[in-house]
């Protein structure tokens, strides 16, 4: 059923064993879990027969659903009482975060970071929500862990009591690894700054185009995302409490705070990164340079060694015995010459 899942008995502490594990057999497939709130905090847990035998006299009613599989597209179409347009966005195989009003319901496709093992942060998971205010549906593919948290505190009693404080928390619960992660990419292109300063630069530039490419892949969904998220506390929805409303004005003001440090953040990793690659160019030319100065000086003493090592007759001082040390001297005086031109023209 997922990493997500609960325990079936209301009442289990966040720190049992039992906490963490799969919910029993007889909640169903596709059903992660099910709750109806009391409207103090906590909840009762329900399996498929109590989700489809639900009225909304009966309290507000949290279905979390794993539409991967076939019975939860069914139960959407017969017994959800949405309109299509609004199944089709929540069983969408990759939509792209939004948020939009159906007459009093609120529908959110929101991106989350990648919690689960093995998992890159940057893969983020989808999480559609269906909100209204006697029901709130959630729908999952991959698990989405931070929710997990959401239904512990119903499990202990203080958690949502109306809808509208339900999608606050499903709300900021997702943000909350986002800003982290942006936090800790942040503070790690800080360090590599630092590095390049103090060029300490083994590994620097593979670690920056690493970097850059996790912070393009989160820009990527948390823009669309911040766009959304503006929008949600100006929905004119009668079960969102003015509290709900600053609470999710909070959430989307964080989000946007997020966004311009990572833009930040993906700017100073780029700076960096050129930084870097100009100092490695400006090394590599300065070797370049030491060697054309040295092939320089040695061009013509070659040519000169070459001249008189062939073997024919005539070659000047080969029957003297000072005949080669006149030569040495010769040459020493050449690359004296040379060097002292190389300087005055400025290329030393």
């Amino acid at each position: 059923m997922g990493e997500d899942a609960l325990p079936p008995h209301q009442g289990v502490a966040a720190n049992d064993e039992g906490a963490g594990k799969v919910l029993a057999s007889g909640m169903g497939p596709g059903l992660v879990y099910a709750f109806l709130l009391d409207g103090r905090g906590g909840a009762q847990t329900l399996t498929w027969e109590a989700v489809r035998a639900w009225r909304p006299e009966q309290g507000v009613l949290w279905v979390h659903l794993d539409y991967s599989h076939e019975v939860v597209a069914r139960w959407l179409a017969e017994r959800s009482s949405l309109d299509e347009t609004s199944r089709e966005a929540l069983l969408d195989h990759d939509p792209r975060p939004s948020v939009s009003m159906h007459d009093d319901g609120v529908l959110l496709i929101l991106r989350g970071i990648n919690l689960n093992q093995g998992a890159e942060p940057e893969d983020m998971v989808s999480l559609r929500v269906w909100a209204q205010g006697e029901r709130v549906i959630t729908l999952r593919r991959r698990s989405v862990r931070v929710l997990r948290e959401v239904a512990l505190a119903l499990v202990r009693g203080t958690g949502a009591r109306t809808a509208g404080e339900l999608l606050v928390e499903l709300v900021s619960k997702i943000l909350d690894p986002a800003v982290k992660c942006v936090a800790t990419l942040d503070d790690e292109i800080d360090a590599c700054e630092e590095q390049a300063l103090a060029e300490q630069t083994p590994d620097l530039r593979a670690r920056l185009t690493a970097y850059r490419r996790t912070s393009v892949m989160l820009r990527r969904f948390l823009a669309p995302q911040r766009e959304a998220w503006s929008r949600l506390p100006q929905l004119a929805v009668p079960w969102l409490t003015e509290d709900d409303r600053e609470s999710l004005a909070l959430a989307a003001d964080r989000l946007a705070r997020s966004f311009e440090e990572l833009e930040a953040a993906r700017d100073r990793a780029a700076v960096t990164h050129e930084e870097l690659s100009s100092r490695v160019g400006e090394l590599t030319n300065k070797r370049l340079y030491l060697l054309s100065v040295i092939t320089a000086v040695f061009l013509p003493l070659g040519f000169v060694t070459s001249l008189l090592g062939v073997n024919v007759g005539g070659v000047p001082g080969s029957s003297t015995s000072w005949g080669f040390w006149l030569l040495c001297s010769l040459f020493a005086i050449g690359v004296v010459a040379q060097l002292r031109f190389f300087k005055w023209r400025g290329w030393l």
